[in-house]
């Protein structure tokens, strides 16, 4: 498959994702999202980050980020559309 295919397929499911309420997705998947999300598109988290405004909240996004930090940016593409389409189809 292109690059460019996984590149469009990829911002379909983010429109889509952007379409949903925070009501419709567990909090559980709205983590691995975002977690897919960040490594799709800035690649391994760095861990060395500034945490002067680091809260629960933002622990548990960077927990879910660094658990998939050996995927590729574009496994995590993938990962982040099959996210998707299992949402969609249910």
């Amino acid at each position: 498959m292109h690059n460019n295919d996984l590149e469009t397929r990829f911002l379909e499911a983010v429109a889509i994702a952007d379409q949903m309420t925070q009501s419709e997705l567990p909090q559980d998947v709205q983590l691995r999202l975002y977690a897919h999300y960040k490594q799709a598109t800035y690649g391994t988290i760095d861990t060395r980050m500034s945490s002067s405004s680091f809260d629960l909240r933002n622990a548990f996004k960077t927990n879910a980020w660094m658990q998939i930090s050996h995927l590729t940016p574009e496994e995590a593409k993938e990962e982040y559309i099959n996210i998707i389409n299992s949402i969609i189809k249910k």
